[in-house]
């Protein structure tokens, strides 16, 4: 588990890296963006990997690592818009904006360490591909609670749905850095 640990903070430090240059390029332009539209951007990269995990032809310069590391960042845009709301007009400096990926992010391994503690690290046994379904699973059950306007009967949130995804990305991006 102290692997475990460590490897999830690498992840997320390389995912944090890209996020904060990008902040630096744009500026937070995403905090006008609604739930539907980030989910969307989450599944378009979760597609694009399964794509890339079934065909043979690679038509983009790119693999699966750049669209996991989007995943975990659209998702924890996703998880601060569902906090702070919508803006009409980007609002967060940088620092700003760092300090609320660095609280989520603290939020997400959290319940990924009480999971693993749970699950004995099931995940390691797991293949990126299904780590992939279950990515778009839960973006199906997302598009789903936004299409029912956030109302579950028993279900969990959309906030742990997208901690779901940021985790089962990190998996995966650790299961592509051992096979390196």
């Amino acid at each position: 588990m102290q692997n475990t640990s460590k490897q999830y903070d690498d992840v997320i430090s390389k995912c944090k890296a890209l996020f904060s240059n990008k902040m630096k390029d744009y500026g937070s332009a995403w905090r006008i963006l609604r739930l539907p539209s980030l989910t969307d951007q989450i599944f378009i990269k979760a597609q694009r990997i399964r794509g890339l995990q079934q065909n043979d032809v690679r038509k983009v310069d790119e693999g699966e690592v750049s669209e996991f590391i989007g995943i975990i960042n659209y998702c924890i845009m996703a998880l601060i818009q569902l906090d702070k709301g919508v803006v009409e007009q980007p609002d967060l400096s940088v620092d700003e904006a760092i300090e609320l990926y660095d609280e989520k992010t603290a939020i997400t391994k959290q319940l990924m360490q009480d999971k693993n503690h749970d699950y004995g690290e099931a995940w390691r046994d797991m293949r990126v591909s299904s780590l992939t379904d279950l990515i778009l699973q839960k973006l199906l059950r997302v598009k789903q609670i936004e299409d029912n306007s956030g109302k579950t009967i028993v279900s969990e949130g959309i906030d742990a749905n997208y901690q779901d995804m940021v985790n089962y990305a990190v998996f995966a991006l650790i299961h592509l850095n051992e096979e390196k």
